[in-house]
């Protein structure tokens, strides 16, 4: 394995990015995971969530997605988690007993990254992308959006590092936690036994967080674990047929479109005429929030499906 290392370095400079790594040595156990979920659902009789346009628009934004992750590892995220860390708290071994305490600790984090990515609308603008698809199947998991790399979604990890958990080790657990949310979009798998409903992030679970039914919006945040949303009570049971989709639906199966549509429409809103002080709260405020006498901008077609 020695020829391993330098030949990440080229790509990936001298602190190697290990999610992306993980992620992009993952890709075709990734893809052969669908071609095996399509086909069985072809036999089921029940292939509608295979609208193909939606399909190479997942695998589009997937794809740009990886691309600028490594560019801004490389250019910024990088150097901040290498800073940060000249100024942890502690020297924390990573070994057998500790491993499972910093993946939780990851998980906590992406908890609160994901919720965060609902609730406050600088975030939402990126993690929009991955609800506006329509079906739900192993390439919904690929719907990601290039502006995931700028938005500073990284900051929410930076604790762990401060804490003294390497750089390295947090990308790595961060990238086995969204491999294995690769495989809960799907309907290809019904309710799992109750303890694995309890503890897991499960396909049923996670189809409840994809869902724009009233009582789904906002639940279920969890990646690998679904405790978290249990403790601080966002967990929603599946129970109604799950209505995928945003309320203010994009109409578009358009890479730029579905990249910068909610960007666009943010800072649109906060240009717009008022007093500055409640123009600057479309940034932090909840995606739906309204100030009063101003309507929201749509500057692409949507649809209510509320």
């Amino acid at each position: 394995m020695d020829w391993l290392m330098p030949w990440l370095q080229m790509f990936f400079g001298t602190d190697v990015d290990w999610k992306q790594v993980l992620l992009v040595g993952m890709s075709p156990i990734f893809v052969l995971a669908f071609l095996v979920e399509w086909r069985v659902m072809l036999r089921r009789g029940r292939n509608s969530q295979f609208r193909w346009k939606e399909i190479w628009a997942n695998i589009a934004l997937g794809s740009s997605y990886q691309i600028a992750e490594t560019a801004m590892w490389l250019l910024i995220t990088g150097a901040v988690f290498a800073f940060v860390y000249q100024f942890r708290l502690f020297e924390l071994p990573v070994n057998g007993w500790t491993i499972l305490p910093i993946f939780v600790g990851v998980e906590f984090c992406y908890y609160w990254f994901h919720r965060c990515s609902h609730r406050i609308r600088w975030f939402w603008t990126a993690h929009v992308v991955h609800h506006s698809g329509e079906t739900m199947n192993f390439t919904t998991a690929m719907r990601q959006s290039v502006l995931n790399a700028f938005i500073g979604s990284y900051v929410f990890y930076l604790p762990l590092v401060l804490l003294g958990v390497p750089p390295a080790v947090v990308m790595f657990l961060y990238a086995v936690n969204l491999s294995y949310q690769y495989f809960v979009h799907t309907e290809v798998v019904g309710r799992l036994p109750r303890w694995c409903e309890f503890w897991l992030n499960t396909p049923s679970n996670h189809r409840v967080h994809h869902g724009r039914n009233p009582e789904y919006i906002d639940r279920n945040y969890g990646g690998v674990l679904i405790i978290f949303d249990r403790l601080f009570g966002t967990y929603e049971r599946e129970e109604a047929p799950v209505d995928y989709g945003i309320p203010q639906q994009i109409v578009s199966y358009n890479f730029l479109v579905l990249n910068v549509h909610e960007f666009v429409d943010m800072f649109r809103d906060v240009l717009a005429p008022g007093p500055l002080t409640q123009r600057l709260k479309h940034l932090w405020k909840p995606p739906a929030w309204r100030r009063p006498g101003h309507e929201n901008v749509r500057t692409w077609t949507t649809e209510s499906r509320s």
